[in-house]
């Protein structure tokens, strides 16, 4: 038996090398097979163009760039690319760091551009204000804020303009952007219809080309986003790095309107929904928030926020969205002045635990609205309010 299975393998081993003998390296097709794949290119591109507008919303400028993205099936092996762009006329080109350094400037100087943000407010509403007194506030808010501006720049630390100067030598340094690089931004001169292509070679010589019809849209006035001061009621977050969490939220008149909220103060992160402090309303209903934003007539806003209410006696809390016609607590609570409301009681709550609600309203001839907290009936607590246009 074992002689039988001896020869069997012997036979075996023969006819493996009598096939393997036949294939011969100097026949066509026959070896390693040719490598015929080659990549396969895409690119992603981003809209992040800007514009300004005045007060008439007249166009002063805009900046019609587009950041472009290359890629390929081809993690490594030496790519290279090669993009094109029709019409070319007028379209140049920006090295993609050009902005992130910018924003690195900015981050460093954010007390500076925090106050020039403020001067350009009020400075924008200024040409088309028509009520003298109303011009007199702003240029006198304007000279405020100038003055600290002077100020915060004469006070710049020198670690901080050390930085600054580094990242502007940078800024200089960077190389001007090619039609070769992977990732660069594009600036059209003008709105319109352009087809972008790009071309991707591996380290074999192999290409393959693409195409994408690119449309630059108009730009048009943007909706400003309302600023809510202080919206999550913690210490030191006004623009000038003060406020007591508050100090935006107090009526003009605390007899016409209620004294303001209380504060209410956790030691710990991730306890509130956002920050230290909350707004604390006792229960007999005597503190109110209240607090003038602007917004753009006929623009559609979404008002989130969050509310905790104790579970000993029944209550409730309530955010409105008032007319500005309305001068006192009284006022505000009349359907007629009253934009858009939402009350939300304690039954079925949990004592401590946040829940997020959201308010849609719009603004209609409005160019200002009251943004106004009040509760009855148990302590209640709001925090981390935001505010978005609605597209």
């Amino acid at each position: 038996m074992n002689t039988y299975l001896s020869n069997l393998k012997y036979i075996v081993l023969g006819v493996f090398v009598s096939l393997t003998s036949c294939v011969s390296d100097d026949l066509a097709d026959v070896g390693d097979l040719q490598d015929i794949t080659g990549p396969t290119p895409f690119y992603n591109f981003t809209d992040v163009s800007s514009s300004e507008f005045d007060c008439n919303d007249v166009e002063l400028w805009a900046k019609y760039e587009y950041n472009f993205q290359a890629g390929s099936n081809l993690a490594v092996n030496g790519t290279n690319y090669e993009w094109t762009v029709t019409p070319s006329e007028g379209v140049s080109f920006i090295n993609k760091d050009l902005p992130i350094l910018q924003q690195k400037i900015d981050a460093e100087l954010a007390e500076i551009i925090a106050l020039e943000k403020e001067i350009a407010k009020r400075e924008f509403k200024l040409p088309c204000e028509t009520n003298q007194d109303k011009k007199d506030v702003l240029e006198a808010e304007i000279a405020d804020f100038e003055a600290k501006l002077e100020t915060a720049n004469n006070a710049l630390p020198d670690d901080i303009m050390q930085n600054v100067s580094n990242l502007e030598a940078e800024m200089a340094a960077l190389t001007a952007a090619t039609l070769q690089d992977q990732e660069l931004i594009f600036s059209f001169p003008n709105p319109g219809n352009y087809t972008v292509g790009l071309t991707v070679t591996d380290n074999l010589g192999k290409s393959e080309f693409i195409e994408k019809a690119i449309t630059v849209n108009q730009a048009v006035p943007t909706i400003p986003v309302p600023e809510i001061g202080e919206p999550s009621f913690d210490d030191g977050t006004l623009f000038d790095g003060t406020g007591d969490g508050r100090d935006s939220w107090r009526s003009p008149s605390s007899s016409a309107w209620g004294n303001v909220f209380q504060i209410n103060t956790k030691s710990e992160l991730g306890i509130l929904p956002d920050g230290y402090q909350a707004a604390k309303f006792p229960a007999d209903g005597t503190r109110v928030g209240y607090q003038l934003l602007e917004v753009t007539p006929g623009a559609t806003y979404v008002l989130t926020y969050f509310s905790a209410l104790n579970a000993d006696a029944f209550g409730d809390v309530t955010v409105s969205i008032v007319s500005p016609n309305a001068s006192t607590l009284d006022e505000a609570k009349l359907s007629a002045n009253i934009i858009a409301s939402r009350t939300d009681n304690n039954v079925g709550r949990v004592v401590d635990v946040f829940k997020k609600h959201a308010i849609t309203f719009e603004a209609g001839e409005n160019e200002s609205v009251i943004l106004l907290l009040t509760n009855s009936g148990v302590e209640s607590r709001l925090d981390a309010f935001d505010i978005t246009v609605k597209q």
